[in-house]
């Protein structure tokens, strides 16, 4: 790769200064050759692409000059390097000078170490989207090691054909930039519950503890936290939602307009992580990628706000008569989170999927997208954006990691994916889990009420959990064992507490269920598995469903038991 850099720094051709001006795409676009004839363009004008092609057509073409550079560097490297040998002492500037040089400016750098770069015209290109913005004008390195995917060679010599100077000695402490210059993206994070059951902190990821699991709406404060970044500083006044169509026409909306316009709705849906019960592959299976969460990755709740097919009907989408052209819709979040889903789904009558600004009949938590999110019910929880900010109609998916890469399943063999061979996750396979599993007796006034209900006097176990299907799909049996899987028997589907309906066109909400039975009876293991109103079942082992990510884990759920004086709750 330093062959690369001498090939880009190189009088002759200098692709590193094309690299670094927009005159670059139009230099490719319009077929021209470069003096040093090293590179060639067959691609069509970017000028007749869509605002939305044309920003993926320009990472292409960035990616494509690197390439370029590699297989022509022979005609120019001994000369590059004699250039590269003289040299002259590297620019310096002031950090007062690279603060100048943040979000809102014309040319964007960032530093790295000591070293300040010019990334301007990499931003277009840059595979995980405009969240790169968050450190221009600063630091980049506590980005870096967030998104620990950077370090790597091939993108440090990425990096460098950016570089413009370094960081002014006067500036430096210890050889560093001193702490006060460096921004700390987590600084609006909120304060949680200390009951939640803590992953990672920066950023901070969490799940419902059991007490919340054995809830049929889940508290707000103990609704399962999974945070791809930081909060985002995000104000209700000044939020808007721009709704771009596929001609690049753009529509914005501000939270009054959106509140004001459109028909408010309620659904009860749960959302689950896909990561949820990762840790029961790892310890049955072999090692699975990602925190390892254990049943707690799931929340239900009540979502309000407005039909997303409503919004995209007033913004110029023609939903009951969709183009060719028109096939995902993609979303972004104020943190620069991108994700997207079908745009059959997007508007889909029934498909309830929501524009959100209350849960539980409050206002968004900050964790949970205050003031606006995206609610895809019956779709794994990644689909659901929070802090949306834009829409995109398009006839591709969402071109960020979260669609293209880190969401989706392989064969058992497969540890070196091709990313493109696999679809991205939607819908959520049949789902239970124990959540609850309690010694019972009638001498407890409580208990004797509940053993009275399934005609038992002695001493028992109560067995509780959730189950769940993705795709609105209802579930119509819950199979629960008290000896590994040897007998079972049928638990009590048990409906929303106080005669509730469950709100939407569809089974979106997950079911809680119940069985009790005499202690005499238990063996050492119980096992549960659904049954969802397609007679999708759980499988009974983990290796057929293994996956290197260890996403959409399903199989049967364990939980050990010993006899008396054992008396607990668990989350699996």
């Amino acid at each position: 790769m330093h062959t690369l850099r001498s090939a880009l720094s190189h009088p002759a051709c200098r692709l590193s200064n094309l690299c670094k001006t927009s005159g670059f795409l139009k230099h490719l676009a319009g077929r021209q050759r470069c003096p040093s004839q090293c590179f060639y363009s067959t691609v069509p004008s970017h000028k007749n692409l869509s605002p939305i092609k044309r920003r993926v057509f320009g990472g292409s073409l960035l990616l494509s000059a690197f390439a370029a550079a590699l297989i022509y560097t022979p005609t120019v490297r001994a000369e590059a390097l004699t250039e590269h040998d003289s040299q002259t002492q590297p620019a310096t500037f002031r950090l007062d000078e690279v603060r100048k040089h943040g979000r809102h400016a014309q040319e964007k750098w960032i530093t790295k170490g000591n070293k300040v770069y010019n990334i301007t015209d990499w931003i277009p290109g840059h595979p995980g989207g405009e969240v790169i913005l968050r450190a221009v004008g600063g630091p980049v390195d506590q980005y870096w090691n967030i998104f620990t995917i950077h370090k790597k060679q091939d993108v440090y010599d990425i990096l460098d054909t950016f570089y413009i100077g370094d960081v002014d000695p006067r500036d430096l402490v210890n050889g560093k930039v001193p702490v006060e210059h460096v921004d700390d993206p987590f600084k609006n994070d909120p304060k949680r519950d200390d009951r939640l059951i803590v992953h990672s902190d920066r950023p901070f990821n969490a799940e419902t503890p059991p007490e919340g699991l054995n809830a049929y709406i889940t508290p707000d404060d103990l609704f399962y936290v999974r945070q791809h970044m930081w909060v985002p500083d995000v104000d209700e006044t000044k939020h808007t939602l721009v709704v771009e169509l596929t001609d690049g026409e753009e529509k914005e909306y501000s939270l009054d307009d959106i509140k004001g316009k459109f028909k408010e709705v309620t659904v009860t849906a749960t959302l689950q992580c896909s990561g949820n019960r990762r840790k029961h592959m790892t310890e049955e299976s072999r090692s699975t990628n990602g925190l390892q969460w254990d049943a707690g990755a799931i929340s239900n709740a009540e979502w309000t706000g407005v039909r997303l097919r409503d919004v995209l009907k007033d913004a110029g989408v023609q939903i009951d008569d969709l183009p060719q052209d028109v096939k995902h819709v993609q979303f972004v979040g104020a943190e620069a989170y991108g994700a997207s889903i079908p745009v059959a789904k997007a508007v889909d009558p029934l498909g309830d999927v929501l524009l959100v600004y209350k849960m539980n009949n409050k206002p968004l938590a900050l964790d949970h997208g205050y003031p606006l999110r995206l609610v895809v019910p019956g779709n794994v929880a990644a689909r659901s954006v929070k802090w949306l900010n834009r829409i995109r109609v398009s006839d591709e998916e969402s071109p960020s990691q979260w669609q293209r890469r880190d969401y989706k399943c392989f064969g058992p063999n497969i540890t070196n994916p091709d990313w493109d061979s696999a679809p991205a996750i939607q819908e959520t396979p049949v789902q239970s889990a124990i959540t609850s599993l309690r010694d019972i007796t009638p001498h407890s006034p409580a208990d004797s009420k509940l053993l009275q209900v399934y005609g038992l006097e002695q001493d028992s176990i109560a067995v509780e959990g959730y189950s769940f299907s993705g795709g609105g799909r209802r579930i119509v049996r819950v199979d629960v064992s008290a000896d590994n899987g040897r007998n079972w028997h049928q638990a009590e589907l048990l409906p929303p507490p106080g005669g509730a309906d469950c709100k939407g066109a569809k089974a979106w909400a997950w079911t809680r269920w119940r069985w009790v039975l005499p202690r005499s009876q238990a063996g050492r293991c119980f096992v549960v598995k659904a049954v969802d109103e397609a007679y999708n079942t759980q499988a009974g082992e983990y290796e057929a469903n293994y996956n290197f990510r260890g996403n959409l884990t399903s199989s049967w759920h364990r939980l050990g038991y010993r006899a008396k004086p054992v008396s607990s709750e668990s989350s699996g």
